[in-house]
């Protein structure tokens, strides 16, 4: 008898483990479907009119797919009651409807009618959101109208060239709002994606030619969560795809035309004895690679780091703090794996950099700015 409770006991423990882990699993769900709905960063809050357009569509295939399962699941369980032996009996066979002109001209008539009533919107949106050519267009005076972004995606960076203008970032794309910005993307070694997701859908990167399209941004990102959109790398590109971001500053146009003129113009200076003597060290080290003004062409080996102490990260991922920049710049390689960043051994004379060198470094590269 002490045996048989004692399994008994051991089985309901055991039960009652299992629901303990299904709860705990239920929890951790809730906690990381949490972030879903970030406005900086989700398709489900879209910030722009192709990502609403898009949203939209999402819904209508969700409600179109959320009717065919309640239909579904309404026969299969009418059919399970209705005809259960308890009620009709065990030698009772059903009407058999096998070969139904009726039934048959029914599901094949509703889901042609069903995919019509998706298909019409979805050709007409791709349509209307591969048409760019108000790139071209130019006003009376003849300067162009639209901004156009050069976007190169690289391992695992992001250039984005204004050509129009004349300037050049990386890692932060600044563009101005409730206006068409069009892009030309391109990649410079693998494929990649550029996906701001709550601008609109992705759009891949080529090596081998150059894909178009456009995107809209109908609110300042200022008040957002770091003041930015964050955008993403959305095809698997090597070991460090998923740190792959950069972030989207979107401002109206008259700040935009005030910010794309002080990159223009901006000449970095170093303040303080210890910026300068990190600049003294970046001019021997770094600057083959990296480009400090913003005015110029793209095609730079490295990231222009002409607003570096503008932006709220480091290497795309890392919270832009000094101690981050000096361990990044000590050793790439463990924080963002597979980059093309060099070691400091390879451009230091083969040691690593020293701590002051560092403090010097990071203080320099702090101050590269052209909004403060």
């Amino acid at each position: 008898m002490n045996t048989t409770k004692k399994e008994g006991f051991d089985l309901a423990m055991m039960k009652g483990l299992k629901k303990w882990r299904l709860y705990s699993l239920l929890a951790v769900l809730t906690i990381f479907l949490s972030g879903c709905g970030e406005e900086y960063l989700s398709t489900l809050t879209p910030a722009g009119q192709v990502g609403k357009e898009q949203f939209n569509l999402l819904l209508l295939s969700t409600g179109i797919m959320a009717i065919v399962i309640v239909v579904v699941l309404i026969i299969y369980v009418l059919a399970i009651v209705k005809f259960r032996r308890s009620k009709v009996g065990e030698n009772v066979i059903p009407k058999q409807v096998e070969g139904s002109m009726t039934l048959e001209i029914i599901w094949t008539v509703i889901p042609i009618l069903l995919l019509i009533v998706l298909a019409i919107p979805t050709v007409a949106y791709t349509y209307k959101h591969a048409d760019v050519s108000g790139m071209t267009a130019v006003d009376a005076e003849g300067n162009k109208e639209a901004v156009t972004v050069n976007v190169t995606a690289k391992l695992y960076w992001w250039e984005f060239e204004y050509p129009d203008l004349g300037i050049v970032t990386s890692q932060e794309l600044v563009v101005p709002t409730n206006e068409k910005v069009y892009f030309n993307l391109k990649a410079a070694d693998v494929k990649h994606s550029f996906w701001i997701p709550t601008a609109g859908g992705k759009m891949d990167t080529n090596v081998e030619n150059v894909n178009q399209f456009y995107l809209t941004f109908d609110k300042e990102s200022a008040g957002l969560k770091d003041g930015v959109f964050y955008g993403k790398c959305a095809e698997l590109c090597g070991p460090s795809h998923a740190l792959m971001d950069f972030k989207v500053k979107t401002i109206d146009r008259k700040d935009f035309d005030v910010w794309a003129e002080t990159m223009k113009t901006t000449e970095h200076v170093a303040q303080g004895e210890l910026a300068t003597s990190g600049e003294e060290i970046f001019t021997t080290s770094c600057i083959a690679c990296h480009a400090t003004s913003g005015a110029g062409t793209a095609g730079g080996v490295g990231p222009n780091l002409a607003t570096f102490g503008d932006r709220n990260r480091v290497a795309g991922f890392m919270d832009l703090t000094e101690e981050n920049v000096k361990n990044w710049i000590n050793d790439p390689e463990s924080h963002k794996p597979g980059n093309l960043m060099p070691q400091p051994e390879e451009i230091n004379n083969g040691e690593k950099f020293s701590e002051e060198q560092l403090d010097a470094l990071a203080e320099y590269l702090m101050g590269l700015s052209v909004e403060k």
